[in-house]
């Protein structure tokens, strides 16, 4: 079973995705604004960044989470024992970021965060009156000039055959931010799990983006939008000596905002980064 993408241009299109968010937790969308040629430049550039000795140079900031993780911090996903098989790289505007990369990445970042802003808005309009009414201010104000916006240059090595038994490149895991946008990567493998506990493959055509709900905004609707897991799996029949590049946007509120009478943006993040064993508690 697979989702289907929506057409961006479609009259219907804000209805639809929302309507996809509501029923699966995830949005497929085609004929979007976001140009394949700058997504593509991107994933060569930053191929060649993972491939060289170079990255040790940008390692993270553990206060403020910018730089490069390698696959030996890499996040163990809630409830798993096995850290997944990747590495990445956390930009943001403010952050550190190799200079010869930073003109296409914030390009993206900025033109990433502008079609969230409209999508968040697509959200809050078709979202019922009872369950607007637990949003403590409009959706997209929510993440207007947010400097906690996120975006991560994922790199899944290829497979040598000799990985720790259960290790999968990424574990099932819901993001714990408002919404995701995430363009096709170069390989197949993201699956989403569906209401009946069977996982669904989502589409990986070039040039699609996958938008998925986060916990943030399970929260902020009181559970009306579900924060729905999702896995990456190394898929059977697909070449595992390729590398596997993505590129997800994790859209945050400011720290400030409430999300609910339990929690403002800030004190969600760090029980989460907790959770994950990316920060001591």
């Amino acid at each position: 079973m697979q989702l289907q993408a929506i057409d961006y241009t479609s009259p219907t299109a804000a209805e639809d995705f929302v309507k996809s968010l509501r029923e699966t937790g995830f949005g497929v969308l085609k004929n979007h604004p976001i140009q394949k040629d700058l997504v593509s430049a991107i994933y060569k550039e930053w191929q060649t960044f993972f491939d060289s000795k170079s990255k040790y140079d940008y390692r993270y900031n553990v206060g403020t989470q910018d730089g490069f993780f390698p696959p030996d911090v890499s996040e163990t996903a809630k409830g798993h024992t096995k850290k997944d098989i990747k590495e990445y790289f956390h930009y943001y505007p403010w952050g550190q970021c190799p200079e010869d990369k930073k003109a296409l990445l914030a390009q993206y970042y900025k033109e990433a965060n502008t079609l969230a802003l409209e999508l968040l808005a697509w959200v809050e309009k078709h979202s019922p009156a009872e369950v607007a009414l637990h949003y403590s201010q409009s959706l997209s104000s929510m993440v207007e000039d947010s400097d906690q916006t996120l975006l991560r240059v994922l790199h899944y090595p290829p497979l040598k055959g000799d990985e720790e038994l259960g290790a999968i490149r990424a574990g099932a895991h819901e993001d714990i931010n408002l919404l995701t946008i995430l363009p096709s990567a170069n390989e197949p493998g993201l699956q989403v799990k569906a209401k009946d506990g069977s996982w669904m493959d989502v589409p990986c055509d070039f040039g699609t983006l996958i938008v998925n709900i986060g916990d943030m905004l399970q929260e902020a609707s009181g559970g009306y939008f579900p924060s729905t897991s999702h896995r990456v799996i190394n898929p059977e029949g697909a070449d595992k000596t390729k590398s596997r590049i993505s590129l997800p946007l994790f859209l945050h509120p400011k720290p400030e905002v409430v999300l609910s009478e339990r929690h403002t943006a800030k004190s969600y993040l760090h029980e989460r980064l907790v959770e994950l064993g990316v920060i001591p508690a």
